[in-house]
């Protein structure tokens, strides 16, 4: 499963320092907006303990962690919506992604000039919620009139069910309110929702980026940003990038946890984010082992055994026969796949198995 999440803001809020923690790719940061003209794109592991504790008991020739796309865009500036800055290119790239990170700006430095000259994060907040809204009315303005002909003079049932998501969306974003707090119960409306692509429907992480003194506990600014955004189905995380990517150059596992731990970091923000933004999606890990490799696999949450199975191949999910489930804990107690089966501790399930989190799987199938 491939996992993409984009990284706005306004300019010179800290998304490229941000990005330049998480990736190995190294967006340019300089002091003026637009320096990322192009969206740079970084591939970032999931950190899993699990993987290397497997590992050691299994000894394979490799070990294959998940990932996550991280897309740094530029930033956004008024008027987006109508094209102004990088506008139509910004939000066009914000549609392909799968979430949001959106980066505000929580910290003073006279050296870091703002594009509004103060910082107020949840006015910038405010100013690209209302941007992504006007591109969102645009879009459900394009379809609503089409469709409202066809659900009104023919018996189209999917037309019908169109409006009545169009319908939903445009009262609340004519309100102010983002896309995302709409609900729907039937699997039909859940489907013409997912078809619209709407920007502010997408789930959004808001990173609240501080300086040193504030990466424990924070500080006035992300007070501001949790009583604002308290309605939204949205997770807070705090970060301070510029000393995440300090830490980042650090060499060593060791380096990296002693700098940490010096300023009162259990974990650095690249794992807190990551663990945000799956837990953002529901999403979840199961994993494979065997003397070839020991891997991650990414699914969403509540998938059945035939789901799962296909994220590995297609096939598997075509033909599927059962899943020999083995569960982590009872793989690290007991040491290897023959000492758990010999202790009766390896569980067969069927189609309707709900995969859990760190399930170590074996799918049968016949195709």
């Amino acid at each position: 499963m491939s996992l993409q999440c984009g990284i706005v803001g306004l300019p010179n809020v800290g998304k490229s320092t941000l990005f330049n923690c998480l990736s190995n790719a190294k967006a340019q940061s300089a002091n003026f907006p637009f320096c990322t003209i192009e969206p740079n794109v970084g591939v970032i592991t999931v950190p899993d303990e699990r993987l290397n504790k497997l590992a050691e008991l299994v000894h394979p020739e490799k070990i294959v962690p998940t990932t996550v796309e991280i897309v740094d865009i530029a930033g956004l500036v008024k008027g987006a919506s109508k094209g102004e800055g990088l506008g139509n290119k910004f939000l066009a790239n914000i549609r392909e992604t799968d979430a949001i990170l959106h980066v505000l700006r929580c910290f003073d430095d006279d050296n870091i000039t703002h594009v509004d000259g103060s910082v107020d994060p949840v006015r910038d907040k405010a100013i690209i919620d209302t941007e992504l809204q006007l591109k969102d009315l645009e879009t459900i303005e394009s379809r609503y009139q089409r469709i409202y002909k066809q659900a009104q003079t023919g018996g189209d049932k999917q037309a019908k069910v169109m409006l009545n998501v169009l319908t939903a969306y445009k009262e609340v974003i004519e309100k102010g309110e983002n896309a995302r707090v709409v609900t729907f119960d039937s699997k039909e409306e859940l489907k013409a929702a997912k078809e619209l692509c709407l920007l502010t429907a997408k789930p959004v992480l808001y990173i609240c980026n501080v300086d040193e003194s504030s990466a424990v506990d924070g500080n006035a600014y992300v007070e501001q940003v949790r009583e604002a955004v308290k309605d939204e189905d949205a997770e807070i995380l705090v970060v301070a990038a510029k000393i995440e990517s300090e830490i980042a150059e650090l060499e060593t596992y060791d380096e990296r946890q002693m700098f940490l731990q010096e300023i009162g970091l259990e974990e650095s923000g690249v794992n807190r984010l990551i663990k945000s933004a799956y837990k953002l999606l529901d999403l979840e890990t199961f994993l494979t082992a065997g003397p070839m490799e020991v891997k991650a696999w990414t699914y969403h949450k509540g998938s059945k055994a035939p789901v799962c199975a296909g994220v590995i191949h297609s096939d598997f999910e075509k033909g599927f026969i059962r899943a020999e489930v083995i569960k982590y804990e009872d793989y690290i107690e007991y040491g290897s796949e023959s000492a758990v089966r010999d202790a009766g501790k390896i569980h067969i399930e069927g189609k309707e198995y709900i995969v859990q989190d760190g399930d170590i799987m074996h799918f049968r199938f016949n195709v």
